[in-house]
């Protein structure tokens, strides 16, 4: 029986796809063969300095697997994850320094780790602190906000005389000032709105979670106008003392309480 011919045509597209097939196989160069971790290192480097992100964190990778128990692996290692937080992976950020705190708790670098765990989350969109930027940062998500404010508290409670203290002390106090505003803010919309009873529970959040933020003052104001507004006297009257001890000078008690004519969200 005569055997079927191949076209012209058809035996260029076979050796195409053969070819192709062959180049897919072959694994990808490694050129960080015959590197010594030095070198590594300072390639690393070099590529995030010049905001080549992606390239870095493979070489700091690298540097982990052929430095492995060394001094170099661990910096290699936080600055991997300071390295996806530039580049906007702060999720991988977070996993690589829960993984350092967790493989390496005597290192003398984890006050630094937990102090960048904050910095990922506290800075997430924002610059050093919101009133630079107009922005709130009680606005924003506040799982992030907590999160960072548990980094700083572990660093504050473990490292007490950590370079990175200070700063996080600092910061841990505009996040509670922002989450307590956030509170407010929600109070403040309820109120306006009429739901008064709505507006009394997120205003005892704030006063019950975050005592001491400045915003504490609006959020007794808001409770007062809101047992006023329900005919609740004895509790408006109780908490109109609080308000009058711990804040003299309250524009409730100077201007009576009527309720705010300006938007809910505006804070200044």
């Amino acid at each position: 029986m005569r055997q079927p011919q191949l076209s012209a045509l058809s035996v260029l597209s076979l050796t195409a796809v053969l070819a192709l097939a062959g180049c897919a196989s072959k694994p990808a160069v490694d050129q960080t063969v015959g590197w010594s971790p030095n070198r590594i290192y300072s390639e690393a480097k070099d590529e995030a300095r010049s905001a080549n992100y992606d390239k870095a964190v493979e070489l700091y990778e690298r540097l982990e697997g052929r430095a492995a128990g060394t001094p170099l692996a661990q910096q290699a290692e936080l600055e991997k994850a300071y390295t996806q937080y530039r580049g906007g992976d702060k999720a991988s950020a977070i996993a690589s320094l829960d993984r350092f705190i967790k493989l390496h708790p005597a290192s003398p670098a984890v006050d630094y780790a937990l102090y960048l765990k904050g910095i990922v989350n506290f800075n997430d969109d924002l610059g050093l602190f919101s009133f630079v930027s107009r922005q709130d940062l009680s606005e924003r998500d506040q799982r992030a906000a907590k999160e960072s404010f548990e980094a700083f508290k572990e660093l504050a409670t473990r490292f007490p005389d950590s370079r990175y203290t200070p700063d996080a002390t600092e910061r841990m106090r505009y996040i509670i000032n922002a989450l307590a505003q956030y509170e407010v803010h929600v109070a403040r919309y309820y109120f306006s709105r009429g739901a008064y009873v709505a507006a009394i529970n997120r205003a005892q959040v704030a006063i019950t979670d975050y005592q001491d933020a400045p915003a504490l003052e609006e959020a007794l104001e808001i409770l007062v106008k809101s047992y006023d507004a329900l005919g609740m006297e004895q509790l408006r009257d109780d908490t109109r003392r609080v308000l009058e001890k711990t804040y003299p000078n309250s524009t409730v008690l100077t201007k009576g309480m009527q309720r705010d004519s300006g938007p809910w969200w505006k804070v200044w």
